[in-house]
Order: C-alpha cells, then sequence, then structure tokens
C-alpha cells in the first residue's frame, strides 16, 4: 500500500512539474512574439512535451488560458493583495489593495498587455484568462467599497455603489499601464498615484 501511494505521488508531481513547463512555454512564448498567435504545437515544443499532452494537461486552448490567468493571479500576489485588503482598517486595506494590484500588474506587465490584446481578437480562447483576472477584481474592490461605506470613510455624496465603480476604473489594468509605461512612472508613482486619487475622491 505504501509503495502505490509513494508511486501515485510521484505521478502526480511529474503531472505537476509537466503543467508548469507548459505554463512557462506560454509566459515564454507571449514575451518573446507578443504579436504572433500561439500556437499549441510551438507551446509544446518549448515545453519538450508532446502536442496531445498539453491537451491532456488542460483540456483544450481556452483551457490552457484559464489556467494560465489562474496562474497569473497566484504568482502575481493575489492572495497578499486579498490580506492587505482586508485591513482591519478599512482605509488602510484600501491604499493596501491598491498596492497589492499595481504589484501583481507590474510582476506581469508584459504579458497581461498581451493577453489584454488577444482577448478582444480571440476572445474564445483567450477571454477566461482575462475575465478570470476581472472577475476577482471587480469582488475585491466591491468588498473595499462596502467596508469603506460600513465603517463611515466614505464622503457623503459617495455610495458604495459609486465607490466600487471608481476603484474598478483605478485598479483597472489600463490605468495602471497608462502611468507606468505610457508616463514612465516607477511601480511606488503609480501606486502613490492611484491611491491619493482614490482617497481625495472617495474619502472624507
Amino acid at each position: 500500500m505504501a509503495i502505490r501511494k509513494y508511486e501515485q505521488r510521484l505521478r502526480a508531481e511529474a503531472a505537476e512539474e509537466t503543467r508548469r513547463r507548459i505554463l512557462d512555454a506560454v509566459y515564454e512564448r507571449l514575451r518573446a512574439a507578443p504579436s504572433e498567435p500561439v500556437s499549441i504545437d510551438r507551446i509544446a515544443q518549448l515545453a519538450r512535451v508532446a502536442r496531445p499532452t498539453v491537451y491532456l494537461a488542460f483540456g483544450s486552448r481556452a483551457g490552457l488560458f484559464e489556467a494560465l490567468g489562474a496562474d497569473l493571479l497566484q504568482r502575481g500576489g493575489f492572495e497578499r493583495m486579498l490580506q492587505a485588503a482586508a485591513h482591519p482598517d478599512a482605509r488602510e486595506g484600501l491604499r493596501g489593495g491598491i498596492r497589492g494590484v499595481v504589484d501583481m500588474y507590474a510582476a506581469h506587465r508584459d504579458v497581461l498587455r498581451v493577453l489584454s490584446s488577444m482577448a478582444l481578437l480571440d476572445a474564445d480562447a483567450v477571454g477566461g484568462a482575462v475575465q478570470r483576472l476581472e472577475q476577482g477584481r471587480s469582488s475585491g474592490m466591491a468588498y473595499l467599497a462596502q467596508r469603506l461605506a460600513d465603517q463611515g470613510v466614505l464622503r457623503p455624496d459617495v455610495t458604495a455603489e459609486r465607490a466600487a465603480n471608481l476603484l474598478w476604473l483605478l485598479t483597472s489594468f489600463d490605468s495602471f499601464d497608462l502611468l507606468y509605461t505610457g508616463r514612465a512612472l516607477s511601480v511606488d508613482e503609480v501606486a502613490k498615484t492611484l491611491i491619493t486619487t482614490a482617497e481625495r475622491s472617495l474619502c472624507r
């Protein structure tokens, strides 16, 4: 029985290592050739696996990109962002949440830019990855806005819904990239600009 469990663990580790190599190959391909369609054949070649192995691991091209979206969240620090946003002081949670989003974008800026562009052209395959990111952000900003409202931090003329809408705008990838790439601001400067804008627009 112990031998069987050991063999099962080895198989699981090998499968996870294969998934990791395939995902890393997608990252590499998106960075190296952002204007070219992502070919499963090329991904398999980069990952040193057979083409059917990609489908076995992820089910479909869309499944591969959905897994990529989940991986971006995990590797970009989504959990740390959630922890920061959950600070007992809602205003500190606002600052930490926005800073966490900025750090996450900065960690994978090149890949996120390509995915955002690809989603407009290949929504069926790539849309799932972008949608996963956006759903997580939407929930996080609504949570932040409600906590600000519950703790009486919002200005009298600002509702939780309006706060959530503005936070959604400020924490978008495009807002980050317009400052980071378009204006050549540092990550710290981008975070400070977005946090200051949010506080001055929403808070007492």
